[in-house]
């Protein structure tokens, strides 16, 4: 089959996915929080992101590489650490990390994943990025570092846009539990999705196996107070000091929105700012990412990595035009799992590598650097 002609767009991809996954799995995966402003804000914000297309340029063939902590990427974007990664499709860390490595990008596995550092070591390629969720007690913390360097992984995110439980009231409603449960309700919906009840069959219904074990799980929890609200903090600059003592290598603070704050980070020895605003999915009235980023950008010299409301390569280079330096993508991963099983992530590599590449093409951008002339007032 020629992928392209029925997926060729990220789009087509989220269709099928919603078709292929059960009800309650779709809610936790496309939901946000509150009335979804958040999430919509994003995309409206990213629209009116304008690109100047250039003439006469010629015949060029783009250079869509870039350089992060020292290393080369063929491409400017990699897989954000999602929460959970296996819910969404079975197999999801282990099929996303393999797939990472193929094509040289970065791979983020959240401290609450299905699947521990030590289970994705073999699979892991140079860039193994391990997002945590601050532990209050530092023998946890100090035990995942660890494991996530013994492991492999190479550079560590701090997530610190997550103080609290957000409500995330979609994924109230669909009946999702952490722990999940399957009520009679939702195995309904679990019977009318037969590739995904049956790889979770094969590959057993997902658990927060890093957080399992550090804590016991046996208690009853809400869908959004899982057993990691029961072990984490919310982080000061105290514990960021902490961590930059312990790990060594690059650290990452994801979901900075203020210049102030991304001048501070620098000053405390941190090695690049990640603009994030979690995809909408904790506080409904935070401001769109791609409207924070100019301003992040000009209070740093360190890296800025960019996510939140990615819907193709048009995007990205948008994002890159304003400053960032890469771009993570979370959701999109896992509508090409679930629409196309492990076929997936290498066919949404090669559409996003096409999406840059028409568009490069149009504005006369022979490399990623050259997009910043191409911003235009709307």
């Amino acid at each position: 089959m020629d992928l392209f002609r029925h997926y060729p767009a990220i789009s087509d991809l989220k269709a099928r996915a919603r078709r292929r996954m059960p009800h309650f799995v779709w809610e936790y995966l496309d939901s946000a929080t509150g009335t979804e402003a958040t999430q919509r804000r994003n995309r409206a914000a990213l629209d009116r992101v304008l690109l100047r297309p250039s003439i006469l340029h010629g015949e060029f063939a783009p250079d869509l590489s870039a350089t992060l902590f020292g290393r080369s990427h063929p491409l400017p974007f990699g897989i954000a650490p999602v929460g959970m990664s296996g819910l969404f499709w079975p197999d999801a860390e282990r099929i996303l990390a393999a797939a990472a490595a193929e094509a040289g990008l970065p791979y983020g596995l959240s401290t609450v994943a299905a699947q521990t550092p030590e289970a994705l070591a073999p699979h892991l390629g140079a860039d193994g990025w391990f997002q945590i969720y601050p532990p209050r007690d530092p023998g946890i913390r100090a035990d995942m570092l660890r494991r996530a360097k013994a492991a492999g992984f190479s550079a560590l995110i701090l997530t610190v846009d997550v103080p609290v439980a957000s409500r995330r009231e979609r994924q109230t409603r669909s009946g999702l539990t952490q722990p999940p449960r399957l009520t009679p309700r939702l195995l309904a919906q679990v019977l009318r999705c037969p590739a995904w009840a049956l790889g979770t069959a094969r590959h057993g219904m997902p658990r927060m196996r890093l957080m399992d074990s550090y804590a016991d799980t046996s208690a009853t929890t809400s869908s959004t107070a899982h057993v990691g609200y029961l072990l984490r903090t919310s982080p000061d600059w105290d514990y960021l000091r902490a961590l930059r003592d312990a790990w060594e290598g690059p650290l990452i603070v994801k979901g900075v929105l203020n210049g102030d704050d991304a001048a501070r980070l620098q000053d405390e020895g941190v090695d690049a700012i990640w603009v994030s605003n979690h995809a909408g999915r904790q506080f409904d009235a935070a401001p769109a990412t791609i409207a924070a980023l100019p301003a992040v950008r000009a209070a740093t010299r360190l890296p800025v990595i960019f996510d939140s409301g990615i819907d193709g390569g048009l995007d990205i280079l948008r994002a890159m035009a304003l400053g960032a330096d890469f771009v993570m993508m979370g959701r999109a991963w896992h509508y090409a799992l679930a629409a196309l099983g492990p076929a997936g992530p290498a066919h949404l590599v090669e559409m996003l590598k096409r999406d840059l590449l028409a568009n490069m093409g149009q504005l006369g951008a022979r490399r990623l650097g050259d997009l910043a002339r191409s911003v235009t007032a709307g």
